[in-house]
């Protein structure tokens, strides 16, 4: 009988376990965070580069939840040749916080819920204009959302493929 209840006492926990998961309770999952998995995916290493130049590594590491719009290293390297490295800077820290905070929205904002939206206000303050053309998401009119609802810990990734600019 002790072996009946223990076994049913497991079986519970499990399923309130995976119920709380799938419903997106607290149940702590081992999901890495949106800067881990950005890093894991090894197509943003500027991006990680330049959120660390801008001591935003914390902020997206915390508890969020937050949608970033990441550009890969290609969109990085569309900028005007020297634009990256200048960025980089410590005197230009202002202005990197304020492109890559330009590229988070507080929330979490996926693809179906995106597609019904012109615009999204930004953590840096300001407005991402958002068009669906041909079935794209295009943002700002320049930058093509390539890769939807990464899942993380604390948010949600979409990839685009070009830096957007405040």
């Amino acid at each position: 009988m002790k072996l009946f209840k223990t076994t049913l006492l497991i079986i519970m926990t499990l399923t309130l376990m995976t119920t709380m998961a799938v419903a997106g309770g607290s149940y702590k999952s081992d999901k890495k965070d949106i800067v881990d998995t950005a890093v894991a995916a090894g197509s943003f290493g500027t991006l990680a580069t330049a959120l660390e130049a801008a001591g935003l590594i914390d902020t997206l590491k915390g508890d969020g939840p937050f949608t970033v719009f990441a550009p890969t290293d290609e969109a990085f390297a569309k900028l005007p040749e020297g634009t990256v490295e200048s960025l980089l800077k410590p005197e230009n820290k202002d202005k990197l916080t304020a492109i890559l905070t330009y590229h988070v929205v507080a929330g979490k904002v996926y693809a179906k819920q995106v597609v019904d939206l012109s615009s999204a206000t930004t953590v840096e303050g300001s407005d991402i204009a958002i068009e669906v053309k041909d079935g794209k998401v295009i943002l700002d009119g320049n930058s093509t959302v390539t890769k939807t609802d990464i899942k993380t810990s604390n948010g949600v990734i979409h990839v685009i493929d070009a830096v957007l600019m405040p």
